[in-house]
């Protein structure tokens, strides 16, 4: 199983979606990707800087 350590930023981004293979790996798309050329579909891991990066409560703070 992924440690957050070996994901980096993505393992907390709100912009991730966790994707599991029928033979039990794990990806992580970016969301960002969809409409930014800026952002990889699927970053090579860890990621420790990214632009697109934000924390899930700070997302949740701009829906309000």
């Amino acid at each position: 199983m992924n440690q957050p350590e070996n994901i980096g930023l993505c393992a907390t981004c709100c912009h991730v979606e966790t994707l599991v293979s029928t033979r039990g790996s794990t990806f992580y798309l970016c969301r960002l990707s969809l409409t930014d050329l800026r952002f990889s579909k699927y970053p090579t891991l860890p990621v420790l800087a990214c632009e697109g990066y934000q924390p899930p409560a700070e997302r949740e703070r701009e829906r309000e």
